[in-house]
């Protein structure tokens, strides 16, 4: 499994998102056109949106915000073990989703490439084998949704919950009520949610607040303190200290007009990507 980051400037040219990936875009876009398979469709991404593309690739026709984005490309031996036979796999495309599995797939990648920590072996074969795993159950051409493997969530259940999330991102969220969306006791849904997403609930709400976070300082002039509060964060201080261990940078280094890391930090050091050489970890089987 490859997966390539970039964190790009807004750019009036076309840039492609390659064919059979999973892509998640961190950044927040409003009205962006894009265009795969000979259609053209434009609309809103939130951040954390994923892309998973069969065939065709993405064409973004211009792009006035900046972007940041990861692209996984799965390990074809693998897929074929989920029966998605030899040669190129037959996932059916699947544009703009919330996926929970590959939104916490694509943010311990991510993490990976921006702090520069290293995945075990262990750690990355496993990532490999949850993705490959969700995309065989999910997005397999012609798949019949059946029972999820023993102690995890299913589809539906996982939507409903990461949807909740998404929804009361600024409230209090308790792992009861997550729990009770899954028609579950708090231990054995947090055992299933980890084993589903390969996060446990905790550390998957503290992502999602962070990344919505981090799209709205960088689209926005609204102060830190406001948007941490939008996001679910009563005490600043935590939240700047969050946002630093998670990022690399303190959330004042996003403020507009400063919207791309600046030299010295962390991220810039790691990561100089641009649209035909972004950054590339691959990952162990």
């Amino acid at each position: 499994m490859r997966s390539h980051y970039a964190w790009l400037p807004p750019h009036a040219d076309a840039s492609t998102t390659g064919a059979h990936q999973v892509g998640v875009s961190f950044s927040a876009h409003t009205a962006l056109e894009r265009r795969a398979g000979g259609r053209t469709v434009r609309g809103d991404i939130p951040p954390g949106t994923a892309f998973i593309t069969g065939p065709d690739a993405i064409s973004w026709l211009g792009v006035a915000e900046p972007t940041e984005a990861l692209e996984i490309y799965p390990d074809p031996g693998l897929l074929a073990g989920v029966g998605f036979g030899t040669g190129r796999p037959c996932i059916e495309p699947a544009a703009g989703v919330r996926d929970g599995v590959v939104f916490a797939v694509a943010s311990l990648l991510k993490r990976a490439h921006v702090t520069g920590a290293e995945l075990s072996d262990i750690e990355a074969s496993t990532l490999s084998h949850r993705l490959v795993e969700h995309l065989g159950h999910v997005y397999q051409a012609g798949a019949r949704a059946g029972a999820p493997p023993a102690g995890t969530l299913g589809p539906a259940t996982l939507d409903r919950v990461v949807q909740y999330v998404h929804a009361y991102l600024a409230g209090p969220i308790t792992l009861d009520r997550l729990a009770a969306l899954a028609a579950l006791s708090p231990y054995h849904f947090a055992r299933a949610f980890k084993s589903t997403t390969g996060m446990p609930p905790h550390r998957f709400v503290t992502a999602t607040r962070l990344e919505t976070a981090k799209a709205a300082l960088v689209g926005s002039p609204r102060p830190v303190t406001e948007v941490a509060q939008a996001v679910g964060f009563g005490n600043v201080s935590h939240f700047r200290r969050l946002f630093h261990r998670e990022f690399g940078l303190r959330p004042a280094q996003l403020r507009p007009p400063h919207r791309r890391p600046q030299p010295g930090t962390a991220q810039h050091r790691k990561n100089r990507p641009s649209p035909s050489a972004p950054g590339c970890v691959t990952v162990a089987r």
